[in-house]
């Protein structure tokens, strides 16, 4: 395989992973506990977008190759993920008078009854949307390259709704108001900022993007119980690798760590042993290789 070939493809599930670390990232920043609900918040958006997929169909049109109905499902799926993390919030969390190591506990067992219910109502078996799969973009052959215009749709996708978060979080009151209550949750609250409100449109938006991120490895993989289980170290380790509660952070962090994961068959090709099911291994040593020089994240020093 081309090196462009393990670029492109890196591209493609870095975008998934810097999806998913923004938005643990976001709510851990104001929540102040770490969510290890937040993988299976992204089964959980995966299977209502499955779900509504099934439902509505493909609608006629297509975006980069893929069905309108599939975005519109997936929107679904993205609403479905932050309501279901809004309900947990505010029945599980906020009602329990404890730190935040006693919330990570709590949020693990939250990452059970998830998990349980959708291997209860959907089994335990992989499936997948029923979109039919594309060769690859005839342009890109002749340097070695075998994506898709799929894969196009799920970085293009992941960079707009990356910059909207941007523009939130830096030209809007919403984001001015998260982003002082981030820093400081007291002093915001004394200023007149409705705290309480801020952490639901954390939730929101957090759950979203993990609710999209969840659609989009479906659509890159496969749909199953565990899905958001198996990668969830994977997106901690990219948070961590970015600077804990920084949102920024967390993009440096999952693109580094995606494109890491990806390029592991790169060692093979130059003799050296190692197979793809050490990939995430290997991310993970560079990240704590990181770590012992940058303690506090690569990009600790860029704000929330």
């Amino acid at each position: 395989m081309a090196l462009l070939e393990y670029i492109a493809n890196g591209l493609v599930f870095s975008s998934i992973i810097v999806l998913a670390s923004v938005g643990l990232s976001l709510v851990y920043s104001i929540a102040d506990f770490a969510n290890f609900a937040h993988g299976d918040t992204m089964t959980v958006g995966a299977y209502a977008a499955l779900v509504a997929f099934g439902v509505i169909g493909g609608l006629g049109a297509e975006i980069l190759g893929l069905p309108l109905g599939f975005f519109v499902a997936l929107a679904v799926g993205i609403v479905v993920a932050a309501v279901v993390a809004i309900l947990t919030h505010k029945l599980v969390y906020e009602p329990l008078d404890i730190d935040s190591i006693g919330l990570l506990i709590t949020s693990i067992g939250v990452a059970f009854v998830y998990r349980a219910v959708i291997q209860l109502g959907f089994g335990a078996q992989v499936t997948e949307f029923d979109i039919q799969v594309l060769r690859p973009i005839d342009a890109l052959l002749p340097l070695g390259v075998r994506m898709t215009l799929h894969d196009v749709a799920i970085l293009v996708s992941a960079v707009v709704l990356v910059t909207a978060l941007h523009v939130l979080l830096q030209y809007t009151d919403l984001g001015r108001k998260m982003r002082a209550t981030a820093d400081n949750p007291d002093l915001a609250r004394v200023s007149g900022i409705r705290t309480d409100r801020i952490k639901l449109w954390t939730w929101l938006i957090g759950a979203g993007l993990a609710g999209a991120g969840g659609g989009f490895l479906g659509l890159y993989s496969s749909v199953s119980p565990r899905m958001g289980f198996n990668i969830l170290l994977v997106v901690f380790a990219a948070v961590i690798l970015g600077g804990i509660g920084s949102i920024y952070g967390a993009m440096l962090g999952g693109f580094l760590i995606g494109m890491i994961d990806q390029l592991t068959p790169l060692l093979t090709d130059v003799g050296i042993p190692i197979g793809t099911e050490y990939s995430y291994a290997i991310a993970f040593v560079i990240m704590v290789a990181v770590l012992l020089v940058r303690p506090n994240g690569i990009a600790s020093e860029v704000g929330s």
